[in-house]
């Protein structure tokens, strides 16, 4: 009898293997950086919103990437100071090459775990986190981190996205390569794009990490991108559950997945460019 047993990784196997795959991209999302920025600023926006921001508030941004929606925060807070983190060392030297050419001088990188915050309790006026939580490999230990680190009052802003139907940008190809490809399935509850997406999943986590008055804001934006060639570039680009699904796929495989995803954007194709459908929710709670 086949015995075979699958091993689950642990959290600090799921966070070195994070920290080498954003590396690894990091590049790919620099070159794309502008186009993803104005796509998903509707949720910075209605982050820093909710986040009742003053003049001379400390601001936490965690999992910034490339720094939004902290960069932007920080122009908003002259007299306070925002700490933009991430695993990827990589990704931050983007986001402080970005803060020094828009002359921020109030913004700081910090390489750390979003599970193990290196900042003294209640010592931030406002905590962000945009499409950061579903990625982390303890969903309620990162809460309780944001928690620790707030103030009293102090409200904790995210976004996660949505279920997935609601978000062809990301199903239009990673359904696509499933069709041709014989992917694993995910272990239950581990990191991935649509982890965040069921109602009510991260009201429930903020609640058990004590916040209070928790909105939730679901927002609905257009990725918009050039051509449908365009929308595979970026993907394969910037996405590593893409490129690793694809790694699996042999020449032939692979130019069919790249055909039928170049017909599938073609049918968001409006007023001279592709508009994919995203849909997120802005979760907010207070301290």
């Amino acid at each position: 009898m086949n015995t075979e047993t699958r091993t689950t990784p642990s959290h600090g196997q799921i966070r070195d293997q994070q920290r080498e795959t954003w590396d690894k991209f990091s590049a790919g999302w620099k070159k794309w950086d502008e186009m993803v920025i104005g796509w998903i600023a509707p949720f910075g926006e209605a982050m820093i919103r909710h986040a009742n921001l003053r003049e001379d508030s400390e601001v936490l941004d965690v999992a910034a990437g490339t720094g939004e929606p902290g960069l932007t925060a920080a122009a908003r807070v002259p007299r306070g100071r925002v700490t933009v983190t991430d695993l990827a060392e990589h990704m931050l030297a983007v986001a402080a090459e970005k803060a020094a050419q828009r002359g921020l001088r109030n913004v700081e990188t910090r390489v750390c775990d979003a599970g193990a915050l290196p900042f003294a309790d209640a010592s931030a006026d406002a905590v962000l986190c945009r499409f950061g939580f579903m990625f982390f490999p303890d969903v309620a230990v990162a809460a309780r981190e944001f928690a620790r680190v707030a103030r009293p009052g102090a409200r904790v802003c995210t976004a996660v996205w949505g279920e997935p139907e609601k978000n062809p940008w990301a199903t239009s190809i990673m359904g696509t390569i499933a069709r041709h490809v014989d992917l694993p399935a995910p272990p239950p509850g581990s990191p991935g794009l649509f982890r965040c997406a069921p109602p009510g999943y991260m009201r429930a986590v903020f609640a058990e990490a004590g916040f209070r008055d928790i909105v939730e804001e679901e927002l609905t934006c257009d990725m918009v991108i050039d051509t449908p060639e365009r929308y595979w570039a970026f993907m394969t680009d910037i996405a590593a559950p893409v490129v690793a699904g694809l790694a699996k796929a042999d020449e032939g495989a692979r130019e069919r997945i790249r055909a039928e995803v170049l017909g599938l954007a073609s049918q968001f194709l409006r007023e001279g460019a592709v508009r994919m459908p995203s849909v997120g929710t802005v979760v907010v709670g207070t301290r």
